[in-house]
This record gives C-alpha cells, structure tokens and sequence, in this order.
C-alpha cells in the first residue's frame, strides 16, 4: 500500500470523542439483508464491537442485557456512496466552491456528518471536488468529531478547464495526471475520482490512461463521472472501477460493464427533488429549472440505459450526490423510491441491499459490512417502522450504531 497520510504518525494521548462499544441483545424484526430474509420476531447480539450472533428470539443468548425494541426493525447501517460532505445541500454549488473557507467547509462536513448519523447512515464514501474531506477523514480517525465511517477521494481530477474546473484538481498531460493522482494518494485518499465528461469526452487518451493506471499503481480504486454511452464505454475500456451517475447506454457498453463486473452508482436525488415544487421552491430553485426537472422525472425513457443494465445484472448501488442543491445529507428516501418505481431496483428489498450489501461490496467491505450476519462488524441502525413494506419508514431511525458504539 502507498504510504501512510502524515498525520497518521500523530501521537493521538486520548480521543476528545470517545464512545464505548456495548454488549447487548436486541430484540426486534430483523431484516438482515441477506438476500430478502426476514426474521419477523427476531434478535442480534453485539458483543466486541462485532455481531455475535442473529436469529429468532426463541435462539437469543440469556444472561446478557437486552433491549425489546417492540417490534421495530433492526437492519444493516446504511451507506451513502456518493456524497459530499462539505456542500451544504442549500446553496449554489460554484459559490460554496469558490468562496467558501476553509473552516466553513469544515463546519459543514461537521453538520452533515451528525445529520448522517440521525439519518441512519454509517459509512459515506465521499467523492470531494476540494480536497476537505482528508481533513473530514483524519477528524474522525482521530477522534476530533464523531462521524461515520469514511471513503474519501481528496480532490477530484479533472482536465484544464474541465468539468467543474472551479473546484477540482486540474491537470494537463499524462505527468500532471499522475502527480494529480499522488497527490491526493500523499493526503490520505482512499480512491480516486476524475470527472470524464460533461456536455463532451474529456481526457486525452493518454491522460486517461495515465490517471487510471497511476491510481492503480498505487493499490486505489478509480471511479468515474461518466453521464452517457460514449463517457461510460470509453471509461470502462479505459480499466476504470466504478461508473458515477450512468446514463443511456448501448447493448454493447452494457455487455462491457457485466464483462468487467462493473457497478454503477445512480444518483437521482438532485432530479427528484428539485421537481417537487414545495421543496424545490423552499431552496430558492428557479421556476425554469424546477419545470425541466418536472419533465426529465416524467420522462422515463430517459433512464431506459439504467434499467436495463440493472435487468442484465449490473449492480446498482445507491448514493444521492448529496450536497447538491436541495439535497441534504439526511434525505434517504427519495432516491430509494426512485430507484424502485423508475426500474433499477425491482422492489423495496433490492433497494435496501442497494444501500447496504451491495454498497459494501463495492467499497470493499463486504467480508466486513452490509448485512446483519454473525462476525461482521456491529454497524446497525433501529428503525419504527418495516422500511422493506414501505421505505419512508427510514425516515425514523431511532438509534444508530457503528462498531457496536451507539451514534445515535
């Protein structure tokens, strides 16, 4: 592995947020996320910071302290696995990104790291633009703020003058690439991200060859904002990793993602929301852009790509691209319903692997994370509700727990 960020050779004396982990045994409906089982009247055992052991009630270890949540849910944490944490979700994008300071972006990573957690989402792999998250991600592995676990890219690499030149990293020619990719690997990043298109292909040949193989050079996945057929397929040839947002695609590029076990990360929050007039309007979203998000959100065909690489097997992961006007860091259901009624996701159980089994398995964490399952790490959420039979039940997370310690 690449060497360490510098600030993992700091002598950490005693965390200034520090919470124990718990040996307990909740009862409650369990929907462990394995595949779409249910134990309707059921219990999971945290012990050491790992879940020693899931099943019915009437299999619950005695002797150790319990908690009867009276019949609500208990599922796997939930990740969000595009997001970024020092946007606000409120304001204009290349404003924050410009103008704000650094402790401001500090304070807003805080602020939605906390809405996370009350949110139920425990891991947020965070794909920058500026480079603030290595500053999020040494915070909480330090014990600076209480977060949930952290994916972070660093600053995200982009062309000269490329797609949000404003607030990534630019970088000319195969060597700047390179040094682009190293210097976010010297900060602590924990994969890569490029921008490959916008309304055009970016990247030379040889930069997008240079910026793949450099990441890979250093043992970091590589992911890509790639929006239609010619970004996604050229991408994918390229060796890239992952494919951000997705978009139309031809029977071909399909058959390339299977071929390479390629997932894609949909992020439909930004459309959805901004095309609810109430919400919209309350963040200042104009009258022009909420009627063309009215449009693409009636417009189904326009996702036909999407679904039908879900229906040929591509895996679908959820992520929200949290940050983005009018999507704040603890909206969770409306890309979850979005995902089910445009086709990607064939019901609300799929959905809920989305957010959780698959999303480990693409932030390589699935020996570890996603699924309630004896030896797995204790990252768990309880909420008053059966989020499988309706998903605004998610909207009432009442406790969340990362190794077994308590968040919320």
């Amino acid at each position: 592995m690449p060497e360490p960020a510098a600030w993992k050779y700091q002598k950490i004396t005693k965390p200034m947020f520090e919470a124990q982990a718990i040996e307990t045994v909740f009862l409650g409906r369990v929907l462990t996320c394995v595949g779409d089982e249910v134990i309707e009247d059921g219990f999971v055992h945290f012990k050491d910071g790992k879940i020693a052991a899931v099943g019915p009630r009437d299999k619950a270890p005695q002797g150790i302290e319990t908690l009867d949540t009276g019949g609500k849910t208990l599922m796997p944490g939930m990740m969000n696995s595009h997001a970024h944490l020092s946007w606000d979700g409120i304001h204009e994008l290349s404003q924050q990104s410009m103008f704000d300071a650094p402790e401001i972006r500090a304070y807003k990573a805080a602020g939605n790291m906390l809405k996370s957690l009350r949110a139920g989402i425990t891991l947020v792999r965070d794909l920058g633009v500026h480079n603030a998250n290595l500053f999020t991600k040494q915070a909480v592995a330090q014990g600076i703020f209480p977060g949930p676990r952290l994916l972070v890219a660093g600053e995200s690499i982009i062309q000269t003058g490329g797609h949000t030149y404003w607030v990534c990293r630019e970088a000319s020619g195969a060597d700047e690439m390179r040094r682009a990719v190293r210097d976010q690997v010297k900060g602590g990043a924990d994969l890569i991200k490029i921008m490959a298109c916008h309304d055009t292909l970016e990247f030379t040949d040889e930069e997008l060859r240079a910026v793949i193989d450099e990441a890979h050079r250093n043992r970091l996945p590589i992911t890509a904002h790639a929006t239609y057929n010619d970004c996604i397929k050229r991408v994918a040839e390229f060796g890239i990793d992952c494919i951000e947002h997705g978009g139309s695609m031809t029977d071909e590029t399909i058959q390339i993602l299977l071929d390479r076990k390629l997932p894609i990360v949909t992020t439909f929050s930004a459309l959805v929301i901004q095309a609810n007039e109430k919400i919209a309007r309350a963040f200042g979203i104009p009258e022009w852009k909420i009627e063309e998000r009215k449009k693409a959100v009636a417009d189904k065909t326009r996702f036909d790509g999407l679904v039908r690489a879900a229906k040929a097997g591509v895996p679908i992961i959820f992520g929200t691209d949290a940050g983005s006007p009018a999507v704040e860091h603890d909206s969770i259901v409306p890309e979850l319903g979005f995902m089910v009624e445009v086709g990607v996701c064939p019901d609300n159980m799929d959905a809920l692997r989305a957010i959780t089994a698959r999303a480990a398995v693409l932030n390589g964490l699935g020996d570890k994370l996603g699924t309630l399952e004896a030896g797995k790490l204790a990252d768990m959420i309880v909420v008053n509700g059966k989020p499988d039979q309706d998903l605004a039940a998610l909207e009432k997370v009442e406790m969340t727990f990362i190794d077994g310690k308590r968040m919320h």
